[in-house]
């Protein structure tokens, strides 16, 4: 695409895409509705191009975006969430309802809305028809194939709306652009596009759409289809001058089905304009004026139905109430500036801001906790002496200035300059944010002459919104902090009344720890029950040490003696073997090699490690089943030598949330009956340096191995023969990775 006229691009910057305001009503209502899901929700936003193009826009920003642009509307509005999707619906309802208006002409969008959304039905089902991957893509391509028509509605004016008056049709429109304004409709949606940085094949379903059918035979899928989808909502059927080359291109469709096709795409598209409230003409004439923006003249109709109810919705608040209440629901500071972004974006069209934030402490102006923006603001702490810069001068005489506006013959200071340049502005525009009286920052702008031309009249609304920018952002600053000072008292108090359980639960294990010392001292010397005594009393010292690490009270932390892993097992077995196992009917085999097998790890982590292993099994398996405790020595994995601890049953098998809380440990979810104890085991493995594999089929059983540290750090023996590991760990889906 060819660099678009000057003219043109400057007053692209003042151009804005229009919204049915039916659409803009139902969208308010959808998000404010608790049972509106994110589906239902992409599906209003996707038949309004205004609406998509502020989404998309909102989604692929710095702040918002992580790794490829998003492309797909419910994927946009997943990531931007329902709040900031409110805040971007109601500002636009703003914008179009209470700005100023000026004497321009009147125009129908009716028809223009109509045409759109049928070329993305038929855009989607050409896209289903010949299985292209991103089906989506192709809807959105089409639903914005003529958004450049309203943005040179917006941006011109009388001059295109007269260019308009005098087309005979869409297919003529083109020409006349070009030899007018020097550029057409198709390239100012691609510029639009290129500007939001998405993915060129998804700008060229827009540049291309006009293009003759014997070039678009080399073009890309997605633009074959916008461009087919566009010749079959003009007519009824392929003309015979296309028809060639159209039918070369998707070889797999015949006449037939594209009048299926078509047909289904008219009546999804009937449906969808009488659900919002904007039916399509009776009748329109294919192939003639349809699908363009009527000029019906410079009387402006009275406010329709919708629009009323809008502003009985909205209010004289409407404004200030919804950024009000959307940025002290945000969590964090980097959401709070990029909803006033957003706003800003939105209602004046300013897409490049920066912030300078007042410190109280030394009254300077400073960016340097404000994320999302250019060094330059980071590094700035800056005197609030109206000489040094147009943000010092707007947050002490609390105006707005603009460079564009200051008639002195001093020339701009290098600050300002810098801070131009940054924001890709000729120019700066200061917005001062102030709250209860006092100054909380100044909001920063590029732009150019012709835009601040446009906004000259709108100096009051200017300085209203950094009123309520300033007013917001304290009251946010204030919310945080008394949520962070609930949080501190609570956790004091959680704090008091666990040492308080801490102690009054180590007197009975103190008391029970006494007396089996008693009753160990009278048992005859030799007797088998004093081996059980000795495994009794250390679980009880263990218990000990779990609950004072619940207050944080500081514990001998265990001392680097190995630990006989087969011994270690063996005593838990000799303990828990009857309650777990025995008395359930469930069968133990064990396989434990006599010989020692020394580990190098904390002894409390593994016992709580195999319990919670055990008692899993114990719970999941029936009387008859049963489990098979195994270990082997000198198993080699990434050049160090483990003992692997094996426990398999041929139980039910293991759920994949199961899986994923041993490899994923998470902390435990309020009303969750089971899966605690599994999330412990990955977590304990984790901090041991113990590998854990897993494998499991609903109903043939499970296998977990535990790869154990030996207990000498330096056995590292690369090269010599040792049992390799076959195991596979198994993904949070439970394929085998």
């Amino acid at each position: 695409m060819h660099s678009l006229p000057e003219s043109i691009r400057h007053a692209m910057q003042s151009g804005r895409v229009p919204s049915p305001p039916q659409v803009l009503l139902r969208l308010l209502q959808l998000v404010d509705d608790d049972c509106t899901t994110m589906t239902e929700l992409a599906r209003l936003v996707e038949q309004d191009p205004g609406l998509c193009t502020r989404v998309l826009t909102a989604a692929n920003s710095p702040a918002v975006r992580r790794g490829k642009e998003l492309q797909n509307i419910e994927s946009c509005l997943m990531a931007l969430g329902t709040r900031l999707v409110r805040s971007i619906a109601t500002c636009l309802s703003v914008r179009s309802l209470f700005e100023e208006r000026g004497p321009g002409p009147e125009v129908d969008l009716a028809d223009f809305w109509t045409h759109s959304l049928l070329v993305a039905e038929i855009s989607r089902g050409l896209a289903v028809a010949v299985r292209f991957a991103r089906a989506d893509e192709a809807y959105l391509a089409g639903l914005l194939h003529d958004v450049g028509e309203l943005i040179m509605l917006s941006a011109l004016g009388e001059a295109y709306a007269q260019l308009l008056s005098g087309c005979s049709g869409e297919s003529s429109l083109p020409a006349m652009e070009v030899e007018l304004l020097g550029t057409h409709h198709g390239e100012i949606g691609t510029w639009l596009v290129d500007e939001w940085h998405l993915d060129s094949s998804f700008a060229d379903g827009i540049l291309f759409h006009h293009q003759p059918a014997e070039r678009i035979v080399g073009a890309t899928r997605l633009a074959q289809i916008v461009w087919l989808a566009h010749v079959l909502a003009d007519c009824d059927g392929i003309p015979d001058a296309v028809g060639e080359h159209a039918r070369l291109m998707f070889d797999d469709l015949d006449d037939s089905q594209l009048a299926a096709l078509c047909a289904q795409a008219t009546q999804r598209m009937s449906m969808v304009a009488d659900a919002i409230g904007m039916s399509a003409p009776a009748a329109r004439e294919r192939g003639a004026a349809g699908g363009l923006p009527r000029v019906l003249g410079n009387t402006k109709r009275p406010m329709a139905d919708a629009q009323t109810e809008i502003v009985s919705l909205i209010g004289n608040k409407a404004l200030l109430q919804p950024l009000q209440d959307d940025i002290l629901g945000l969590d964090t500071d980097a959401e709070v500036f990029l909803a006033l972004r957003e706003a800003a974006r939105i209602l004046f069209d300013l897409s490049h801001l920066a912030f300078l934030l007042h410190d109280t402490a030394d009254g300077r102006l400073n960016g340097q906790n404000v994320s999302g923006q250019a060094a330059v603001f980071r590094q700035t702490s800056l005197v609030c002496e109206p000489h040094r810069s147009l943000a010092a001068a707007a947050a002490v005489s609390n105006q707005v200035r603009c460079s564009h506006a200051d008639r002195s013959p001093a020339p701009a200071s290098l600050l300002d300059v810098q801070f131009a340049r940054a924001l890709h502005g000729s120019g700066l525009l200061c917005i001062p944010m102030t709250a209860q009286g006092g100054t909380t920052g100044v909001i920063l702008a590029g732009l150019s002459r012709d835009q601040y031309a446009a906004l000259a009249r709108r100096l009051p609304c200017l300085l209203n919104f950094g009123r309520i920018a300033g007013g917001s952002l304290e009251n946010w600053r204030r919310a945080r902090h008394v949520r962070a000072q609930t949080e501190e008292e609570t956790a004091a108090r959680f704090l008091q009344q666990t040492r308080r359980m801490v102690h009054e639960a180590g007197n009975p294990l103190t008391i029970i720890k006494g007396y089996l010392r008693i009753l160990d001292g009278k048992l005859p010397p030799g007797a088998e029950v004093h081996r059980e005594l000795g495994v009794l009393t250390e679980e009880i010292e263990r218990v000990s040490r779990i609950v004072r690490r619940m207050s944080d009270i500081r514990t001998v932390p265990a001392g680097d003696a190995a630990v006989d892993i087969g011994d270690l097992l063996r005593e838990l077995l000799l303990l828990y073997r009857q309650p777990l196992f025995d008395a359930r009917g469930i069968t133990v085999q064990t396989a434990l090699p006599a010989q020692s097998m020394n580990i190098g790890c904390d002894r409390d982590s593994v016992k709580q490690i195999v319990l919670n292993v055990w008692k899993n099994a114990s719970e999941a398996l029936v009387s008859g089943q049963g489990i098979r405790i195994s270990l082997t020595s000198d198993v080699l994995h990434q050049g160090r030598r483990h003992v692997e601890l094996r426990i398999e049953d041929n139980g039910p098998g293991m759920s994949e949330a199961a899986m994923e809380a041993i490899h994923r440990p998470r902390a435990a979810r309020l009303g969750e009956p089971r899966g605690i104890g599994l999330s412990i085991v990955g977590a304990l493995a984790q901090r041991q340096g113990i590998a854990v594999t897993c494998r499991s089929q609903p109903g043939s059983g499970t296998v977990i191995s535990f790869l154990l540290p030996s207990a000498d750090r330096s056995d590292t023996v690369p090269g010599q023969p040792g049992k390799l590991t076959q195991e596979k760990h198994a993904s949070p889906d439970g394929r085998q990775e």
